[in-house]
């Protein structure tokens, strides 16, 4: 089965399985098209097999091992360019200065070089006798030097114990270099397998890596990465000042006057400017701009105050000192600025609008504990998914305690959030999961986030959930760019207001 462009046929997936014969597919190139097409057969295949809990596992080492095999190709073809003898250990060293700059500056011209030599990546993937075989093969044959360096990388990657050593010792020492192989080898031990289920080899004039998955071994354990570091963080994390906590059993009182809440407010010079950015911002698009606080609370209301207070409050306890947070807490402005119109559209009350809209900034408050944990680490790892064009959500699935979701959630049910806000942030990777009174102001968050990671290019429109877009009367690409568009647009002229 060749995947330049052929639809993947998933009766003949099916029928292969049945009759214990190999699926076969193969790729000059790995473009991110191609990628989706091949996770769409390992998942094919795995839900054929009814293992479709080993999916994010197998999928990450797919695609690991692949892009490997187009490195290993790319190699070949570059090296013979240059006139140099890759099996030299000087012409390596002399070709290895320059080959990441120049293959990915005159990609096409490489790419086009390994289709004229006819180098190909090949997916096999075969389950007999209840035990399942990957192999990931190119027809560019390691030598000898080669393989000493793979079996020297497996060897080091295999004294891992944990993704948390590995990100520590790895990142911090070499930027990520090998980190795909350790993690590979850590999903295999996260599936119960021991290290000889796997291996590469040279078979004829092909470099084979493969995978051999005893479904009578396989446990798919939940290891928590991080796990004793971020509850200690949680749990040692502030709560709000009392003087917050005053205004809030105010508000929540009977019969409050709205003088008295901005009397209130008024003792905290950083909560009002707070107040009178946030009623001069898009979010309420008034005709001129409002400098005194009584006022800025009429507008707002009592809802649009109590969510004053947990969103400004949080963000001053977790801080925003570094660019990292900066450009977290511009994310999650930009998210709520697309949400709060979601629900406008939908002609919702103005306090269910302004709940999604403080659900919306408050959505990614896990990513700020784990950059106060590990500085820079959200950076690193986000820069290997986009090496490895692997969705920053498929790794945290695989990596289970660095979940910045499930942590936001923590810090929210710590922080006596409302249970809406706390369910916002914990389903806004995982909206289908979300419980059904809670599933309008889920769907609204995980769609207004996912519109700011598509106009960003960090994921297409295949990724988006289809049922929520439905919900939403999205059914086309076209129209998910239009609504793009549009609040691209309207994020742009309300910015250009303040």
């Amino acid at each position: 089965m060749a995947m330049d462009g052929i639809k993947i046929d998933e009766a003949q997936i099916k029928k292969a399985i049945s009759s214990g014969l190999p699926i076969v597919v193969s790729t000059f190139c790995l473009t991110h098209e191609i990628r989706l097409q091949m996770e769409k057969v390992v998942s094919d295949f795995l839900c054929s097999a009814g293992q479709e809990k080993l999916k994010n596992h197998v999928v990450y080492c797919v695609h690991e091992l692949a892009a490997n095999a187009k490195k290993a190709n790319t190699k070949r073809v570059y090296f013979s360019d240059r006139n140099l003898n890759i099996a030299s250990q000087d012409d390596y060293k002399e070709g290895m200065k320059y080959f990441r700059e120049d293959t990915q500056n005159n990609s096409a011209y490489f790419l086009q070089l390994q289709r004229e030599s006819g180098l190909f990546v090949k997916l096999v993937l075969q389950i007999q006798k209840n035990i399942i075989y990957i192999e990931v093969r190119n027809n560019t044959p390691a030598n000898r030097s080669e393989l000493i360096r793979i079996h020297d990388r497996l060897a080091r990657a295999r004294q891992y114990k944990t993704l948390d050593e590995a990100l520590s010792q790895v990142f911090d020492e070499t930027e990520g270099a090998g980190l795909g192989l350790v993690i590979l080898m850590l999903m295999l031990k996260k599936l119960g397998l021991d290290e000889d289920c796997f291996d590469v080899s040279v078979a004829g004039q092909e470099t084979v890596a493969r995978i051999i998955i005893p479904l009578s071994q396989v446990h798919v354990e939940n290891i928590s990465i991080l796990s004793m570091k971020i509850a200690g963080s949680v749990s040692s994390l502030p709560q709000f000042p009392e003087h917050v906590l005053d205004v809030r059993k105010l508000i929540d009182g009977e019969n409050v006057e709205m003088s008295e809440i901005a009397a209130r407010l008024s003792k905290d010079p950083m909560l009002v400017a707070g107040l009178l950015k946030l009623v001069n911002s898009a979010h309420y698009m008034l005709g001129k701009r409002v400098n005194n606080i009584l006022d800025a609370v009429n507008i707002v209301g009592i809802t649009g105050v109590r969510n004053l207070l947990y969103s400004y409050e949080s963000q001053r306890i977790l801080g925003s000192d570094t660019e990292e947070k900066k450009h977290m807490w511009d994310h999650s402005y930009k998210v709520a600025f697309y949400a709060y119109n979601i629900a406008r559209n939908l002609k919702l009350g103005q306090d269910a609008v302004d709940d999604v809209y403080v659900s919306s900034i408050l959505h990614d408050i896990g990513k700020i504990v784990l950059s106060n944990i590990h500085p820079r680490l959200l950076e690193k790892i986000q820069n290997f998914c986009v090496s490895r064009d692997i969705p920053y959500s498929t790794f945290e699935d695989i990596s289970s305690g660095l979940n910045h979701a499930e942590i936001g959630a923590l810090i929210a049910e710590k922080w006596n959030f409302p249970e809406t806000m706390v369910m916002s942030i914990r389903y806004h990777h995982n909206p289908l999961l979300a419980p059904a009174e809670f599933q309008k102001t889920v769907w609204m968050v995980y769609l207004a986030n996912m519109l700011c990671e598509y106009e960003a290019g960090v994921v297409n429109f295949e990724q988006f959930e289809t049922t929520v877009l439905e919900s939403f009367a999205v059914s086309s690409k076209e129209q998910l760019d239009k609504l793009s568009e549009k609040f691209a647009v309207n994020f742009r002229r309300g910015a250009n207001r303040l």
